[in-house]
């Protein structure tokens, strides 16, 4: 075998691990990646799971940073383009309220940004410090459109951009939770509702 095919193989094999990370730890959690778990899934050696990785501490940063991948695939880029401030903060939420539907696939058990947030919230080290970094980069991604919006006299000079930040990570968290927990098909709706009332 060639050098050139061992390392296509190689990165083939690590994209199948990380796509099944991040698959399985949204219904059973960050913790549920076991490499025992994920070696027995993919017909691979435990052995060779773990050179890929060396800890399952790494390859729980590698399900968050694959997973942020997709939101930012299916929620930042397509209102990326959109005009700053309070256009395209609303098609980012009509995105963020979708993704799920979309991105079933991805995420069988619902947001991994929500359900490791849960999970982490109360520990300390590396899988922690690394979803915090990622909420605190989709805050900031949130909090320049609001300031816009508010520069552009499109909401009301005296709203607290970080306020609204957190009543619209709100609403999200609500919505993963009615839709996960009760199956309630009529969150989104009531999601974007909420989003209206917010963003007016």
């Amino acid at each position: 075998m060639s050098p050139r095919k061992s390392a296509a193989e190689a990165r083939h094999t690590r994209e199948r691990i990380i796509e099944r990370s991040v698959a399985v730890a949204s219904v059973e959690g960050l913790e549920g990646l076991t490499i025992g778990r994920l070696a027995t899934d993919l017909g691979i050696s435990k052995s060779g799971l773990l050179g890929h990785f060396g800890t399952k501490e790494a390859l729980q940063i590698a399900a968050l940073r694959r997973a942020s991948e997709i939101f930012t695939r299916a929620v930042w880029v397509p209102a990326a383009g959109a005009a700053p401030g309070l256009t395209r903060l609303t098609a980012i939420c009509e995105a963020w309220v979708t993704y799920l539907d979309r991105e079933r696939e991805a995420f069988p058990g619902g947001c991994l940004f929500t359900a490791s947030a849960v999970e982490f919230d109360g520990r300390e080290g590396p899988v922690r410090d690394a979803v915090a970094r990622l909420y605190t980069v989709w805050r900031r991604r949130l909090t320049r459109d609001i300031r816009a919006a508010v520069e552009l006299g499109e909401l009301p000079p005296g709203t607290d951009p970080e306020q609204l930040v957190f009543e619209l990570n709100g609403i999200y968290f609500a919505l993963n939770h009615s839709v996960q927990l009760f199956g309630d098909r009529t969150a989104p709706d009531r999601a974007r509702r909420a989003l209206r009332r917010v963003l007016r």
